[in-house]
């Protein structure tokens, strides 16, 4: 065993048999899956040079990976990232989200269902590495009349207990979006505390953000460069939008006796308000697919978890004067 844990097998071996004593059939279940699907991004990881080197890659694909060296050195050099360990491996899994994750609340609360794990303690969501199993995980919370939200990830992360790999899953981005996932992943494998899903969403995300904007100073593309602030400034008006609605929501469930009806009216007024900006955007229609999917509690958590913080934080990114060391620095202090 002393020598099977100094491998990737042994680790994942290592972790799934301290797992599979905590408790009940489901409990084993969950743990196993997770631990095969740990297992599976390893063992079918290749160093990305190798793929780089490999003919049988397509140009585009050579490109991406190139691009994550350079994202990765950028990250270490300009903004205090851990970036030795993770990403220098590239794993096709050869479908399209890497994780299927399950968000659950009350019928009448914006208060997010936790789940508890070893090591990080209770997070706002359930990962499961197969599509089915979310969605059964869904079907029987919702036999509990919670509001569920079963959403694809793309992106992983294991807080630095096993060297990341790059994901196909990752590569339909664009360049910016890539960068920002980078940065924010490793940003978790530089502060992670566990039981706070919205501090280390959030600190992820603000850093994420701004390192998207230092990279392409860096690079010189003043015009790459407008086009994110665009984009994020559209952003953050639909999530205004949805955080507005959110408190909405809180405030309506605390006072309102009729909270199913003050539900049917947040969420009819949510979707006025968005035809008036994309009215106002001159029918910009990239936030459609959003607005179409049914709205819940637990959807809305989804992004709260992200963004309600993240003002906290940009401020304090400010404050420091945008030096990385400095901020992060004043994170560790914040735990």
């Amino acid at each position: 065993m002393a020598f099977l844990c100094k491998t990737k097998a042994g680790r994942v071996l290592m972790l799934f048999s301290a797992l599979v004593l905590l408790g009940s059939c489901r409990t084993v279940q969950f743990y196993s899956q997770a631990a095969l699907g740990q297992w599976e991004m390893l063992r079918k990881a290749r160093p990305i040079d190798e793929v780089i080197a490999d003919p049988k890659s397509s140009a585009e694909l050579k490109r991406k990976l190139r691009l994550v060296h350079e994202l990765r050195a950028f990250a270490k050099e300009h903004l205090h990232l851990p970036s030795d360990k993770p990403f220098q491996d590239y794993t096709d899994l050869g479908r399209q989200h890497v994780v299927w994750v399950v968000y659950a609340a009350p019928e009448f609360s914006v208060e997010a269902k936790e789940w508890w794990y070893p090591l990080v303690g209770s997070l706002k969501y359930r990962g499961f590495f197969k599509e089915a199993d979310a969605k059964a995980e869904s079907e029987r919370l919702k036999a509990q009349e919670l509001d569920v939200f079963v959403g694809g990830v793309d992106a992983y992360s294991t807080l630095g207990f096993f060297a990341d790999p790059i994901l196909n899953t990752f590569l339909r981005r664009s360049d910016a979006e890539l960068a920002e996932l980078i940065f924010h992943e490793l940003t978790h494998v530089r502060v992670f505390v566990g039981s706070d899903t919205d501090f280390n969403e959030a600190l992820a995300t603000a850093v994420g953000e701004h390192g998207v904007r230092a990279w392409l100073q860096h690079r010189g593309e003043a015009k790459a460069l407008r086009e994110y602030d665009q984009h994020l400034a559209k952003d953050r008006e639909i999530i205004d939008l949805l955080l507005r609605t959110r408190a909405e929501l809180k405030t309506a469930y605390a006072n309102e006796p009729n909270k199913r009806a003050a539900k049917t009216r947040c969420f009819a007024a949510m979707q006025t308000d968005y035809a008036s900006i994309k009215q106002r955007w001159t029918g910009d229609s990239r936030y459609d697919r959003f607005f179409a999917v049914p709205m819940n509690n637990a959807r809305l958590n989804t992004v709260a978890t992200y963004y309600d913080q993240v003002p906290k934080f940009e401020k304090l990114l400010k404050d420091c004067g945008y030096d990385l060391e400095r901020f992060f620095s004043q994170v560790e202090q914040m735990k």
